[in-house]
């Protein structure tokens, strides 16, 4: 499955002062067939921050902001700071209920995605 991406540069991204970050993911499940509710996906998304950051990564503040449970793909808002814990508990998010699984980070920006 290839997908086109919009990763920013980071460096760029970190400069720029407005105070959300927007990620559009996609979640790819081992049995394609299978697909998360809205509070499934916070829920797997917080059990990651968890497990990596603790506590206090589990508290992180973001937003659902848009959710196809047909492709699984995701809009989510975080505050600028947060942006480094969520991606990096979602690139070591590896197995939902027993299935391999990987969140693929299609865009990144200070701005909500269009689509």
């Amino acid at each position: 499955m290839s997908c086109e991406t919009a990763l920013p540069n980071l460096e760029a991204l970190k400069k720029d002062s407005a105070p959300e970050r927007y990620l559009k993911i996609r979640l790819e499940l081992e049995k394609q067939e299978v697909s998360l509710s809205e509070v499934q996906l916070r829920f797997f998304i917080v059990s990651g921050l968890k497990s990596l950051h603790g506590e206090v990564g589990a508290a992180l503040n973001f937003d659902v902001l848009r959710h196809d449970e047909a492709s699984n793909i995701t809009v989510l808002k975080v505050p600028k700071e947060g942006l480094v814990k969520l991606w990096s508990s979602l690139t070591l998010l590896g197995s939902y209920m027993e299935q391999r699984c990987a969140f693929r980070v299609l865009q990144v920006s200070s701005n909500p995605p269009d689509s």
